[in-house]
C-alpha cells in the first residue's frame, strides 16, 4: 500500500509504501529504482542486502542509496519494512554526509543521527496506526529540511535537470541537455557529484534500464525490440548495460 507525503516533502518524497515479505527469501536480485530509499523496519523479523557482494543486516532505519552493482536481498518470511521513497536529489536535503558515501551502500543511519533516530524509532513502534507512524517521520523530515534550508535553491535547480532526464524518451546527451538548460556541462556534472552521488549519465542510464525492465516483466515484446525503443545502442549494449545493473541478462529475467 502506498500513500502520499504531505505537501512541504512532495518536491523530496515520491511516497511511502509498506511491505510484508509473505515468503523466505534467499538472495533474490534487487532491482535499482533510480530512487534512493529511507527504510524502516519492524521489529519483527530480518532482512539484509548484499550489494557488490557486501553483506548487511537491514537495521532499524536504513538508507539504500543509488544502485549501479548487482544487488541481492534475503529477508524472513513476515518481515515488515515502511519505505519512504526519495527523488534522486533528494538526500542533500535531509543528511549531513557527502551524498556520495551513499552510493552503491546500505547505510545504518543510526551512525548519521544516533539519539534522534534511537528517539524516533521508540515513539513510532508505539503507534499502532500507519498514518502516525508515517507522520512521525514526517516531522523527523521537515526538522531536517529546515536546517539544510540553504541547499533547497540548489536542491530545486536540480530537481529540474533530473526531471528533464528522467521525462527524456532519447538517449541521453550531455551537451543536448548543456544547451537546453543554459548551464555549462561542468556546472550540471559538479552539481550532480554533490547532490545526487551519480553522473547524469548513470541516472540516465538507471532510468533507461527501468524501463526496459518494465517492459521485460508485463509484455512479450522481444528483447531487441525493448532494446531500441529503450534507447540502447543494439541488443548487444543492452544485454552489457543489464547484467552491469543485475549481474543476469534480460532473457534470464524474462524466463523466471
Amino acid at each position: 500500500m502506498q500513500y502520499t507525503p504531505c505537501d512541504i516533502l512532495k518536491p523530496f518524497i515520491r511516497n511511502y509504501s509498506v511491505i510484508t515479505i509473505d515468503k523466505d527469501i534467499n538472495n533474490e536480485i534487487f532491482y535499482p529504482s533510480g530512487y534512493v530509499d529511507f527504510i524502516v523496519k519492524m521489529p519483527d523479523g530480518n532482512a539484509a542486502t548484499i550489494i557488490g557482494g557486501q553483506y548487511r543486516d537491514t537495521p532499524a532505519f536504513e538508507l539504500l542509496g543509488h544502485l549501479t552493482v548487482p544487488t541481492r536481498l534475503n529477508a524472513a518470511k513476515g518481515t515488515t519494512i515502511l519505505i519512504a521513497r526519495m527523488y534522486p536529489y533528494a538526500c542533500a536535503v535531509f543528511f549531513p554526509n557527502p551524498i556520495t558515501d551513499f552510493t552503491n551502500s546500505a547505510t545504518n543511519l543510526l551512525d548519521v543521527y544516533a539519539k534522534d533516530l534511537r528517539d524516533l524509532y521508540e515513539v513510532m513502534m508505539s503507534k499502532v496506526s500507519i498514518n502516525q507512524q508515517i507522520a512521525l517521520i514526517e516531522s523527523f523530515f521537515i526538522e531536517k529540511l529546515k536546517k539544510h534550508e540553504g541547499k533547497r535553491q540548489k536542491v530545486q535547480q536540480l530537481s529540474l535537470i533530473c526531471r528533464h532526464i528522467l521525462t527524456t524518451g532519447e538517449g541521453f546527451d550531455l551537451n543536448q541537455l548543456s544547451s537546453t538548460l543554459g548551464l555549462s556541462k561542468r556546472y550540471i556534472q559538479k552539481q550532480f557529484f554533490e547532490m545526487v552521488g551519480l553522473t547524469p549519465g548513470t541516472l540516465y542510464a538507471s532510468f533507461r534500464f527501468n524501463r526496459s525492465l518494465g517492459q521485460i516483466l508485463t509484455t512479450d515484446v522481444s528483447l531487441t525490440s525493448i532494446a531500441y525503443e529503450c534507447g540502447y545502442y543494439d541488443q548487444a549494449h543492452f544485454i552489457k548495460e543489464f547484467r552491469k545493473f543485475t549481474g543476469i541478462t534480460p532473457l534470464q529475467v524474462r524466463r523466471t
